[in-house]
């Protein structure tokens, strides 16, 4: 992508309080740039998250710090207008328990410093169509998996050489393989959360035994910490029971694991808290950075789409640190010049005025 354009395109998106168009960008700038010429640029060969490593890069350099941690996790930018294709298609929605239609993407997130940086993305791809045995119906899978994603985004960060010592990630990519991989083929630690119904062993000699039992079965008092080890992992965690409230009222518990030995319950409950750094960057792209306001159709334009929100989002962290305002506020403050100018304009127009 030109980098000029990207800038321009990225500030649009930032701007904008409705669709982000090609038609829009170029009345916007008062037609110095052809909606063609936005259009082919967002045509171009989709984006990757090498493309975004390089403009992050110098904004993590900035930030980095050795005891960093990195976020892995999913959202799904919704377009329920949009025809099928290769990545609008259907997903399942945990948060909704249920299925939507849009772009599924993993994104890599780094927080320090009160910001929070995204340094890799993939967007899943269901090229493969195949029949579900259960209905008989055509569906569509990729034929990558998240988990399989998950490794190849933290490998990236590493290969980037950006300092963390910690993984996290919510329970949907809390599976053996990733344990192990963090562990193993990282040379990092984690700290996860865990399925009520996820079977551990109590001692090394239950494990050879194969005396598993369900975490929720275990005697285990809130607020301390029990050495466990699971099936298909060959080092011990260390299992806490987090006991919290609900925005309702209600009484909810939560399994951690780390696979740091020398972590506290204090500890892992205050690291694993970082994790919620990923929720309200969701929440900005999608409601700061356009990520969902664009009528593009294809595979390439809706790709690329979604990498400039990445960016217009980079920006907006970078703004926060200048400006020492969130993102809502920066975007209220861009509405209410807005307002200002519009209503400068309609006073230029000597509108009708009402008699009393």
């Amino acid at each position: 992508m030109d980098d000029q354009l990207l800038d321009l395109y990225t500030d649009y998106l930032i701007s904008s309080f409705g669709l982000t168009t090609a038609t829009g960008l170029s009345a916007l700038l008062g037609g110095s740039l052809s909606h063609d010429k936005i259009t082919r640029f967002l045509a171009t060969p989709p984006r990757t998250a090498a493309d975004l490593w390089r403009i992050v890069k110098p904004f993590v350099r900035q930030i980095q710090r050795q005891d960093g941690v990195m976020i892995i996790d999913d959202s799904i930018a919704e377009k329920p207008s949009s025809d099928e294709n290769d990545i609008v298609c259907w997903h399942y929605d945990h948060a909704h328990d249920c299925l939507v239609k849009g772009i599924n993407f993993l994104s890599c997130l780094y927080p320090a410093a009160d910001v929070s940086l995204p340094v890799g993305f993939a967007v899943i791809a269901k090229t493969e169509t195949y029949v579900d045995k259960k209905d008989g119906k055509s569906k569509r899978r990729s034929p990558v998996s998240k988990n399989e994603l998950y490794q190849t985004l933290l490998r990236q960060a590493q290969q980037n050489q950006i300092p963390f010592q910690f993984v996290l990630n919510d329970v949907w990519f809390s599976s053996a393989a990733n344990m192990k991989f963090v562990k193993h083929n990282l040379k990092k630690d984690f700290v996860m959360p865990l399925k009520a119904n996820r079977k551990v062993a109590v001692g090394w000699d239950a494990k050879l035994q194969g005396q598993f039992v369900r975490v929720d079965a275990l005697p285990l008092e809130p607020h301390t910490r029990l050495e466990v080890y699971l099936e298909g992992v060959d080092f011990a965690r260390f299992l806490v029971k987090q006991i919290f409230t609900n925005k309702d009222g209600s009484t909810g518990v939560q399994y951690l694991v780390t696979s740091d030995a020398n972590l506290t319950v204090d500890q892992m409950i205050a690291l694993y808290q970082k994790r919620w750094n990923v929720e309200p960057y969701h929440k900005s792209l999608k409601q700061n950075a356009a990520l969902e306001k664009s009528p593009t159709h294809t595979v390439r334009t809706q790709t690329n789409h979604i990498f400039a929100a990445l960016c217009a989002y980079i920006k907006l962290e970078m703004l926060k640190v200048s400006t020492h305002l969130n993102h809502f506020a920066l975007r209220a403050k861009l509405y209410l010049r807005a307002l200002d100018v519009a209503y400068s304009a309609l006073a230029d127009l000597n509108p009708v005025r009402l008699a009393a």
